[in-house]
């Protein structure tokens, strides 16, 4: 099991078992390329004592970029595409969110919040709502502080939970929000047989239309190759793997 998948059911263990109510659907803008070099270097000299790897990884973040044939250094961020910054930036979210989170839990032991984080996608929970509007008032204040900001119109709170439907039902709301998380798009749910709380997993809508438009148009491409070629060629694993997301699976 991927890392990935282990964040997906963590996420789905939270929703189910824990007292979820609110969800903080957090979006840092432009993550990568606001990354600050400075306290990229503070952070790595907690572990790495050898000054040559420290010259290494500073050399490595401003390598540059060449756009056009134009060359320009970079004085923030991570280069896109390098073989490290996936790295580099769970390191930097690691000392700015996890360990402040972590110290929070033990300040404030009753302003608990439910945190999955792959990368830098992340979702918070919460079981009120006024502990989430606190939190995501600090939030912004921490990620200030780091050269980060969460993006004004993707960084959402939204109700959700066991408890949702019902308690917006009553106030005339509608349906509960959904939101996404590592390609899925989650909502609340019951199942079929004795109308439990469920959380329904479905894949992103756009993720899928052009995951089928990519099939199509290979397709197209093979019109005239074999049946059993064709047959092979759609059960490779990577198409295997597009197929899969397109279903819908329910978490219990």
């Amino acid at each position: 099991m991927t890392k990935c998948h282990q964040a997906l059911d963590a996420l789905s263990y939270a929703l189910l078992k824990k007292r979820v109510n609110w969800i903080l659907d957090a979006d840092i803008q432009g993550f990568f390329g606001n990354i600050d070099h400075e306290w990229m270097m503070k952070f790595l000299e907690h572990r790495i004592a050898d000054k040559r790897i420290l010259r290494l990884i500073r050399k490595w973040l401003k390598a540059g970029v060449s756009e056009d044939g134009q060359w320009s250094v970079t004085t923030v961020g991570t280069p896109q595409g390098s073989v490290i910054s996936p790295l580099l930036a769970n390191i930097y979210l690691h000392y700015v969110l996890d360990l402040w989170i972590k110290q929070s839990r033990e300040k404030h032991a009753k302003r608990d919040v439910v945190v999955i984080r792959y990368a830098d996608d992340i979702v918070f929970g919460f079981t009120e709502r006024i502990n989430a509007e606190r939190f995501l008032a600090s939030l912004h204040e921490r990620f200030a502080k780091f050269g980060l900001a969460l993006h004004p119109e993707k960084t959402r709170l939204i109700e959700f939970g066991r408890f949702a439907s019902e308690r917006r039902r009553e106030r005339g709301d509608g349906e509960p929000e959904t939101f996404d998380f590592l390609g899925f798009t989650h909502r609340c749910g019951t199942t079929k047989t004795k109308g439990w709380f469920t959380v329904e997993r479905i894949t992103i809508a756009k993720r899928m239309r052009l995951t089928l438009a990519k099939v199509k148009l290979q397709l197209i491409k093979l019109r005239h190759v074999p049946l059993g070629d064709l047959c092979r060629w759609l059960g490779r694993p990577e198409l295997r793997f597009s197929r899969s997301t397109c279903g819908k699976s329910r978490m219990r």
